[in-house]
């Protein structure tokens, strides 16, 4: 264990190093491209050897030390402020280390973060070939990377923190890479600003934590709460729901979701990035890590199903009218975030990691899809402007077909394990300790989970129906006679259909508007292709790992669920059991799934193999305000507009006005005040009474000075006259005082 102790600290440090190296190097040539071969060397070789690193030197040598006992590399005290004690519910003491933690979970996402996040940037290096600020792309790329291992490998929460940060950060600069462009900014700036709400739960919940157990490591916290559930229940589900605010925020649930969408702007590695490998997946990761504390209140874990469900169900109803590719793809990671946080809150901790790990296999696979049909079309977006491309682009087809079926739960492709686990669980769960009305809630749960599983099925394959199949309706297709056009860029977002106002009437839904920017599609290079073949085996193979054993009698955890059980800590010395169903209902669960996405894969056939679309446009013809409404998304954008920006806009001008007329008055009315009472009165005592009084001293003593100056003439004859007046004057008086 010395040995891994010892390289740990390379798996985030060498993305960090990529990142420093190329955010200099930008600095010093942003535009030049002749040093794009040495950017893509530094980036594809700190991510490339740091999943080395973590694969051969880390998590391997771990799993075969044959303990489940978690590995933690503490480098230095944090905060040596104290021993972490509290008293009287005051904190009387503060300490937190640096470190690092290897055990069962962060193993599981260092692996699916360095591999899916390198074979992202391997794909990058061809999607961005063309695009402006290469190496500061990378640099932000790499940093990512460093945040998200940050975030899964911190051995506390305060290290987990720096990292939950970190990644917002970076999906700030990476979904407005195109900074240039105002939707794109503006698309960042909301991202962060959204995320910054859950965040401040988030960092709440920390704050709660070590004022109740007086630490924030997890060892120190888990071992506390599993040894006196009794003591903790009661604060747990203050706690836990502040925690899931800031999972709400990080993995885009209702009502916090509204970033995720918008986070297209950015380039479509990007979108990869964000939803297969790295932050999106930070909320499931660190309600799974906080699963003790959860486990403590089934009330907090209601609320998690509950909130997991709706956003399921509600994101896979926006995903069946989105015409923009990429679109379709983040609302549908919004539904799969909601089908991971659906089994956190019914227990199935690991069900939720499996479908965490599964969904970064298809989901990269399927973004990373998009963006080599948008490469191929040479920008376009717009599925209503595509169609036939299996004919040009044969690799990105089945590969994006692959992840398609992978998606929509069809055996034995990667989703369906991990999605009939989910479902199969919360079918079985019961919230026995709530009492009525709350244990009929987990079959409301389920059948809400079944419907969006149909229709996910459902879009996914109308993506891919719209996209591949038929004839194409690009620029070909309507007769025009076109050169293959200079690439300027892969993502170039139409500012009138990507971001503008939901409202915005359209003549027909189902009409293209025209041309498209491509004549001849065309497929995408090796570097891109090669990679979407990597994934596309991972979403065949990835879920063998953990197979519906109870189908088959066989009542053990499967290899999943029996490799993530050390996280499953006992609580007052109960054991976490995995649920046992009778085989009947296992396999009547099993058909159920895969009938629903049979169910959703024929309707969509139904609806999208006709040319003309007729049934689509029946329906919409039939159902418009249903169809305007779905379509923009029930106007969640709009009514957040009305009311949080636009209140606080006047929140803002009224506390101005407020700040203005009624502060600054009050304190410009003592300011008068004080000038025309102290100021001016006594300016006028200093003037009429002070200066007065010593001015009239200095007067009289002036006059008299004056007549006195007068006696002294210096003539002698004149004081001879006037010692002879006195005289005279004396002799008067003796005279006349005589009787």
């Amino acid at each position: 264990m010395d040995d891994i102790a010892s390289v740990i600290w390379l798996v985030p440090a060498l993305p960090l190093l990529g990142a420093l190296i190329n955010g200099f190097r930008a600095l010093e040539q942003p535009h030049a491209k002749k040093s794009r071969k040495a950017t893509r060397l530094i980036a594809l070789s700190a991510t490339l050897l740091s999943a080395l690193v973590a694969t051969f030197y880390v998590v391997i040598p771990w799993a075969r030390g044959g303990t489940a006992n978690p590995l933690e590399v503490v480098y230095y005290e944090w905060l040596p402020m104290g021993t972490g004690e509290v008293t009287g519910g005051l904190i009387s003491n503060f300490s937190i280390q640096l470190g690092f933690q290897v055990d069962v979970l962060s193993s599981t996402m260092m692996m699916i973060v360095c591999w899916v996040g390198f074979l992202i940037h391997v794909y990058a290096t061809g999607y961005m070939s063309h695009e402006k600020g290469y190496t500061r792309f990378f640099a932000y790329f790499n940093l990512f990377m460093f945040m998200m291992l940050i975030l899964v490998m911190g051995n506390n929460y305060a290290v987990m923190f720096v990292g939950w940060e970190g990644v917002g950060l970076c999906s700030y600069l990476l979904i407005g890479f195109f900074y240039d462009k105002t939707f794109a900014a503006d698309a960042g700036k909301k991202a962060f600003i959204v995320n910054r709400i859950g965040d401040f739960g988030f960092l709440l919940g920390v704050f709660l934590i070590f004022s109740w157990f007086g630490t924030v490591d997890f060892t120190g916290v888990f071992a506390q709460a599993a040894a006196n559930p009794a003591h903790f229940e009661g604060i747990a589900t203050a706690i836990c729901i502040l925690l899931f605010v800031g999972a709400c925020g990080k993995s885009a649930q209702v009502p916090l979701y509204v970033w995720l969408p918008d986070a297209m702007a950015g380039p479509t590695p990007v979108s990869a990035l964000i939803h297969a490998a790295t932050m999106v997946t930070a909320g499931v990761y660190m309600v799974v890590r906080s699963n003790v504390l959860f486990r403590l209140s089934p009330e907090a874990m209601a609320v998690v199903a509950v909130v997991g469900a709706v956003t399921a169900l509600f994101a896979a109803t926006i995903g069946t009218a989105q015409n923009d590719i990429k679109k379709v793809l983040a609302y549908s990671t919004v539904s799969q975030l909601g089908f991971m946080f659906l089994a956190v809150g019914v227990g199935a901790y690991t069900a939720a990691i499996f479908h965490v790990m599964t969904h970064a296999f298809f989901k990269a696979c399927l973004f990373l899809g998009a963006g080599s049909v948008i490469h191929g079309c040479n920008g376009e977006q717009d599925m209503r402007k595509m169609g036939g491309l299996r004919r040009y682009m044969p690799k990105t087809h089945w590969t994006f077909l692959v992840a398609t079926i992978a998606i929509a739960g069809i055996p034995p492709l990667a989703g369906f394990f991990s999605k009939d686990e989910i479902l199969a669980n919360a079918f079985f769960k019961r919230y026995t300790e709530l009492g009525a009305p709350w244990s009929s809630l987990p079959l409301v749960l389920w059948v809400m989970a079944i419907i969006a599983a149909t229709f996910t099925a459902f879009y996914m394959f109308r993506a891919y129906y719209m996209t591949f199949l038929g004839t194409y309706r690009g620029a070909a297709a309507a007769g025009t006679e076109a050169s293959e056009p200079e690439h300027k860029g892969h993502d170039v977002i139409d500012e009138d259909t990507k971001l503008a106002p939901a409202h915005l009437p359209k003549a027909d839904p189902f009409e293209h508007g025209g041309a498209g920017h491509a004549a001849h599609p065309h497929e995408s290079p090796n570097s891109m292709t090669g990679v979407l073949a990597a994934l596309a085996l991972l979403s065949i193979v990835g879920g063998l790992v953990g197979p519906p054993l109870g189908a088959f009698g066989i009542h053990h955890p499967n290899p999943f669920q029996s490799w993530l059980s050390p996280i499953l800590w006992p609580i007052g010395g109960e054991a976490f059991e995995f649920h046992h169903a009778p085989i009947a209902v296992e396999w009547m669960l099993i058909l159920l799934s895969i009938g629903v996405a049979v169910g959703g894969i024929m309707l969509a056939r139904a609806f999208y193999t006709d040319p003309a679309w007729s049934r689509p446009r029946a329906f919409v013809a039939r159902f418009p305000a249903l169809h305007r409404v779905v379509e923009n998304k029930y106007y969640v954008d709009e009514i957040y507009q009305a009311t949080f920006v636009r209140g606080t806009i006047v929140l803002s001008n009224a506390m101005a006005w407020f700040d203005t007329n009624v502060i600054d008055g009050l304190v410009n009315g003592v300011r008068h005040v004080t000038v025309i009472l102290l100021g001016e009165g006594s300016s006028l005592i200093d003037r009429y009474v002070v200066d007065g009084a010593v001015n009239g001293v200095a007067n009289s003593a002036q006059r008299g000075s004056t007549l006195l100056r007068r006696l002294q003439t210096g003539v002698v004859q004149n004081y001879a006259l006037v010692m002879s007046g006195g005289v005279v004057l004396l002799v008067v008086v003796y005279l006349l005082g005589r009787p």
